[in-house]
């Protein structure tokens, strides 16, 4: 008698294999979710750690490059990169590769890799990409720095001051105390009657700030035209004032001047920090009215590093500050 055979007899253990190829492709796709959101995680860590090493390096090497962080050694002579690097990444470890320092062209690079117990150096371990054979991936990340002095920025307050009245300390990096009178410039020829020193520039939104640029005098872009009056100009506020109290702001200083009352024109040479401790502005005054002159500003200069965007890098005459900025790809010379 001859069997009739099942239909589906044939067919069976076909689902087992399309389960099987289902799997793996579910497991490949696993490994490029889990494991490529490890990889872009660890590469985050190590950017900021770089980042905050390069930052370091650059600002103690603008301040002074006999700073002994001022470097390319590593390990360093002290634990703050190594802290910084570290402190950085969730699990606390980062390898700082190398640190390539140029301070000729005021530039610096980190190159940092990752680090984890027990595995290869620059690589962390991967979930589900072992089961495809794959068990590390390498990680690495660079960042740039450089530093120099401010050639062009928004300052606080429209009030440029002469360079005469520039001192400091080269050691201690901090000026005499010493009140500035407005109208009384001790530099030769170089007042304006009706002058002091308040500069009236379109400003949009009538803000108080102003975007100032220094360069050389021959330049006709770079005078910037007097705003008569003690007061400051009409566009600054007491709350804009305030912004100064107690604090190390820039300045621009002018070693030129010409004309008179709202003719006249600074020229702005460079950029100055002066730590404000007082001042008796007409109808702005802080701490107390009486305990400064008229049209005076009290405080002191002090060497000073910005990591300000609002500011950017050139070239001039140092005046004790500087500018410090992450910069992409290799730093400019």
């Amino acid at each position: 008698m001859r069997r009739i055979a099942h239909p589906g007899i044939r067919e069976r253990g076909a689902i087992s294999v399309v389960v099987a190829i289902v799997m793996v492709c579910l497991l490949g796709f696993a490994a490029l979710t889990v494991d490529v959101g490890v990889i872009y995680a660890e590469r985050a860590q190590l950017q900021n750690s770089s980042d905050a090493v390069a930052l370091m390096v650059a600002q103690k090497c603008a301040k002074s490059l006999s700073d002994p962080e001022c470097s390319g050694t590593w390990p360093r002579p002290t634990e703050r990169v190594a802290q910084l690097a570290n402190g950085n990444a969730v699990d606390g470890l980062n390898d700082v590769k190398s640190i390539t320092l140029d301070k000729s062209k005021r530039t610096v690079s980190v190159d940092s890799g990752s680090k984890e117990s027990g595995s290869a150096a620059n690589s962390v371990s991967l979930y589900f990409a072992k089961i495809l054979g794959v068990t590390t991936a390498e990680v690495a990340a660079t960042s740039h720095a450089q530093w120099g002095i401010p050639s062009k920025g928004i300052m606080i307050l429209p009030l440029a001051i002469a360079e005469c009245k520039f001192n400091i300390d080269p050691v201690s990096g901090v000026g005499a105390m010493q009140t500035l009178i407005l109208d009384k410039d001790p530099c030769v020829n170089k007042n304006i009657p009706g002058g002091f020193g308040w500069i009236n520039e379109a400003v949009p939104d009538d803000r108080c700030g102003i975007t100032m640029t220094a360069s050389n005098a021959s330049d006709a872009a770079m005078w910037f035209t007097s705003s008569t009056g003690a007061p400051p100009p009409s566009p600054c506020t007491a709350n804009d004032l305030s912004q100064i109290n107690d604090r190390t702001v820039l300045f621009p200083l002018f070693d030129e001047a010409t004309g008179n009352g709202s003719s006249g024109k600074y020229f702005v040479k460079g950029f100055a920090a002066f730590h404000v401790t007082g001042y008796n502005l007409s109808n702005f005054s802080w701490p107390e009215k009486n305990s400064i002159p008229n049209k005076g500003l009290r405080g002191y200069f002090v060497k000073f590093v910005s990591l300000s965007q609002a500011l950017e890098l050139g070239s001039g005459p140092d005046y004790g500050s500087a500018v410090v900025r992450l910069s992409i790809g290799a730093p400019s010379s």
